[in-house]
């Protein structure tokens, strides 16, 4: 009996075939969405109740920005890697890691095996900083020191941490992360965390003092999750240092903060945070625990940067203007400036998305062109049939991961509402033989690595880290990858 007369015999109707293009949060939580509606409805909408998800990445394993864009001591990202597993670990899920898309694998040929094609892909660039001096040396974007000290696979091997005085451009969790990894202690963050050695060698030498964050805006207007906050107040040999004057919140300000519940949590942990400043310089310059601090970490706001100083190619400082921001989010220039001695300049103002081949990307969105999820053919286009985006592809490099969740609900609902016109209609896979694309893939040379695969990597990743008295240590050569998956 063949995969497609079993499926047929299961519940009269044919499996539906779905690919997904990103084995991040947002790629599997639509595929576990997906399923868990149809099992619901797809009986009431005459798609029954069975599909296949082929779930595509281009690197050799799963997760995507829970294990490459988020900094390793985020102690929520192993509940959240543990959920995402468990999710893979399903006989109507699919993994093939090692596929890229546009490259190995065509958008004619998925549309040709599946009935919908769903892109949860991620961002892998900065977006540009504009300011006069951005092209000097010294001057780094995000998107590739988070690849560095999260260990991407094609990311950087070392990272200049030579610096004693450093700027992070940025008012969100990024710049948190970010922040936050300048100024962290070696051996605390590898006991805690599964980086390589290599990024506790370089951190073990980094040579920054002193750290400024720049927020553009006032307290109330931050884009901080109180996690981050949480995590900030705890960093070894760190002394926390405010602007008293940054915390004098207008009673209208305190009203708006008030009337949003993230946004009140957050206003009151950074108070939190106040008073902990005050009370690491009253006793001298401490961290939170009252040990001798070491490294000063200056927290700005209403201070937007307007010029990187530069000398010989080669960064000097920073000026920053002096800003007042409105209750309603308002930012006004007050034409007050002021210069920081610093010699690297880290910007965190956002992520671009990455295009996909054959796609329309909208430039002034930074996503895949696209409807309520559904894929344009232009900006302003018509709607490409079986196409669709989820996650950062969708939206923008905005929200946290949880979100993602809520969002791939209502795409899902899209997809279900179009499959069954497609059901109608005719617009459905021509060719349902899962061989027949595994043949095509291996005709081009391309070894796609499976769950299994993934459970060898993360096994020996074990391994090496109880070694060490840790739970995990990251592999980062993306041939000892593949050849731990293979077996």
């Amino acid at each position: 009996m063949t995969e497609q007369t079993a499926s047929n015999a299961n519940d009269g109707q044919q499996e539906l075939r779905i690919a997904v293009i990103g084995a991040g949060p947002a790629g599997v939580y639509s595929s576990d969405i997906f399923l868990r509606e149809l099992r619901k409805k797809g009986e009431e909408l005459g798609l029954g109740t069975r599909a296949r998800i082929d779930l595509y990445e281009k690197l050799p394993v799963p997760f995507g920005l829970v294990r490459y864009g988020v900094a390793p001591d985020h102690p929520s990202i192993k509940f959240i890697a543990d959920a995402l597993e468990k999710t893979l670990d399903n006989p109507d899920i699919h993994l093939y890691c090692d596929v890229e898309f546009g490259k190995d694998i065509s958008l004619e040929d998925l549309l040709d095996h599946y009935d919908s094609v769903v892109f949860a892909t991620g961002a892998v660039e900065d977006k540009p900083l504009t300011l006069p001096g951005a092209d000097l040396g010294g001057v780094y974007g995000a998107a590739k020191f988070v690849e560095w000290y999260d260990g991407y696979p094609t990311g950087a091997r070392s990272w200049p941490l030579d610096a004693e005085e450093v700027a992070v451009i940025g008012g969100g969790n990024v710049g948190m992360d970010v922040s936050r990894e300048l100024v962290r202690n070696a051996d605390d963050l590898k006991a805690r965390t599964d980086i390589p050695d290599n990024v506790y060698e370089g951190i073990k030498g980094n040579k920054a003092k002193t750290l400024h964050m720049f927020i553009r805006r006032g307290v109330a207007q931050a884009k901080f999750s109180v996690q981050e906050l949480r995590e900030l107040e705890k960093l070894p040999g760190v002394q926390i240092v405010i602007n008293e004057a940054d915390f004098d919140l207008d009673e209208a300000t305190v009203e708006a903060a008030a009337a949003d519940k993230l946004t009140r949590q957050m206003v009151e942990e950074l108070f939190t945070i106040r008073e902990m400043a005050e009370d690491m310089e009253a006793d001298g310059g401490t961290d939170y625990e009252g040990n001798p601090a070491d490294r000063k970490y200056y927290l700005h706001f209403n201070s937007d940067p307007v010029e990187v100083l530069g000398e010989n190619g080669r960064v000097i400082g920073l000026r920053v203007e002096r800003t007042r921001t409105d209750a309603d989010g308002s930012m006004h220039r007050t034409g007050e400036f002021d210069d920081y001695s610093v010699q690297a300049v880290y910007h965190a103002i956002g992520y671009k998305p990455a295009s996909a081949p054959g796609v329309a990307y909208d430039e002034n969105r930074t996503v895949l062109a696209n409807k309520d999820g559904r894929i344009l053919e232009s900006v302003d286009g018509a709607v490409v049939p079986r196409l669709y985006a989820t996650g950062w592809a969708k939206r923008g490099p905005i929200g946290l991961i949880g979100s993602t969740k809520s969002e791939a609900l209502v795409v899902v609902a899209n997809m279900l509402e179009d499959l069954q016109e497609q059901k109608r209609t005719g617009m459905l896979a021509t060719d349902r033989d899962t061989e027949s694309l595994e043949r095509l893939l291996e005709s081009r040379g391309v070894k796609p690595i499976d769950f299994a695969g993934w459970k060898r990597v993360d096994a020996y990743e074990r391994s090496e880290g109880a070694k060490e008295g840790r739970e995990h240590k990251k592999v980062i050569d993306p041939a000892q990858l593949r050849q731990l998956a293979q077996g």
